[in-house]
């Protein structure tokens, strides 16, 4: 009498694996951080697509006068600060920063003080998905992301928009009142200050219930 062929569980109709059903999407983001000068004016840009490869946001700011790294780095928290906000729980980055990749895998150190914060707080963040990693690609691979650095810094620089910024600050020696949320170590306003760099300010504390 013949012998049925095994059953395999969790097959397919061809023997494949049957993909899980609670698999969790992983979204991706390409990142870049650029300045113009190296420090000079910096600017990060993301572009974060979904599990199907669709764009779901481009991310772009202006950063004032910063360093390459310290850009990079500040794409790398943006694109975690929408995961976070988004509720997503699997994120892929990809960067052609080799300093900044291999520094978050923990092939390199980081040595740079001015680093060291962002570092810690993109690991922190990073520790709250589910499943991260990040890798290294080549330039040409990373247009969008570079494209957005571009078009942040470009429409700082067009004439007009230091005026226009200048317009919006206090008077020096004025106080103004704003709202903040503390959150991974640092203070986010919840409104563009509008501030120059190298402003002085004095922050007094006032939890809101």
């Amino acid at each position: 009498m013949p012998t049925r062929p095994p059953v395999h569980r969790g097959s397919g109709l061809f023997g494949e694996p049957e993909p899980e059903r609670n698999q969790i999407a992983c979204f991706h983001a390409n990142i870049d951080g650029g300045s113009r000068g190296n420090p000079g004016p910096a600017a990060y840009g993301v572009v974060m697509r979904d599990g199907r490869g669709e764009v779901v946001a481009r991310l772009k700011k202006y950063i004032g006068q910063n360093t390459n790294n310290v850009a990079e780095y500040f794409g790398l928290i943006a694109a975690l600060d929408y995961a976070q906000a988004h509720g997503i729980r699997a994120l892929r980055v990809e960067s052609d920063s080799e300093l900044l990749v291999k520094q978050m895998r923990g092939q390199y150190k980081v040595k740079s003080e001015e680093l060291k914060p962002l570092f810690e707080r993109a690991k922190k963040m990073s520790q709250t998905l589910e499943m991260f990693r990040i890798e290294h690609v080549y330039r040409e691979q990373n247009r969008e992301a570079d494209a957005l650095v571009n078009q942040a810094l470009d429409e700082t620089s067009r004439p007009g928009a230091a005026a226009s910024n200048a317009a919006k600050l206090p008077p020096k020696d004025s106080s103004m009142r704003f709202f903040a949320r503390y959150k991974d170590g640092a203070l986010h306003p919840e409104d563009a200050l509008n501030l120059p760099d190298g402003a002085d300010v004095e922050v007094i504390l006032r939890l809101r219930k």
